[in-house]
């Protein structure tokens, strides 16, 4: 009969190492994969707030273009910031609307360049109010509009 060579061999000594790629890849993974997670949550967050203020600035610019006084556009501009901050999922009472015009005088008039600023903070996730953290943990986004208004704004 013959013997096999594979059996002749001397066995190799159990390393060390043996067995702790896996626990090395959980706990790196997790110490890397966790924070990545979180930014990218929070940049997602901060994104959708900036895409809604920058909404709320362009349509309540354009309402107040097309609107028929002043009245009318302070109302359809209230309207308007609760449905795009309602669409965006940001707090309509912490969005701050700014007018102002070209010209001297009244704002809105006809002819004048209105320029609508609309801005809010965005509370980052995660974050406990423990020790005030959460007033501090806030960003803050803004946008600007602007919008011609027509020569016969306001007649009507």
């Amino acid at each position: 009969m013959r013997r096999s060579t594979l059996s002749m061999r001397p066995r190799e000594a159990p390393d060390a190492d043996d067995g702790s790629a896996s626990l090395e890849f959980l706990v790196a993974g997790m110490v890397l994969l966790v924070p990545i997670v979180y930014v990218v949550v929070t940049l997602g967050v901060i994104q959708t707030h900036a895409l809604g203020v920058q909404a709320a600035a362009r349509h309540v610019a354009r309402a107040v273009a097309v609107s028929t006084g002043p009245d009318a556009a302070a109302e359809r501009a209230a309207i308007i910031t609760e449905a795009v901050a309602a669409e965006y999922g940001v707090d309509p009472r912490g969005v701050t609307l700014g007018l102002s015009c070209s010209g001297v005088g009244a704002c809105p008039r006809a002819g004048d360049v209105v320029t609508v600023t609309a801005s809010a903070e965005v509370v980052l996730p995660l974050v406990p109010p423990v020790l005030g953290l959460d007033r501090f943990a806030r960003v803050p986004v803004e946008a600007t509009a602007v919008q011609r208004m027509s020569r016969v704004w306001g007649t009507s």
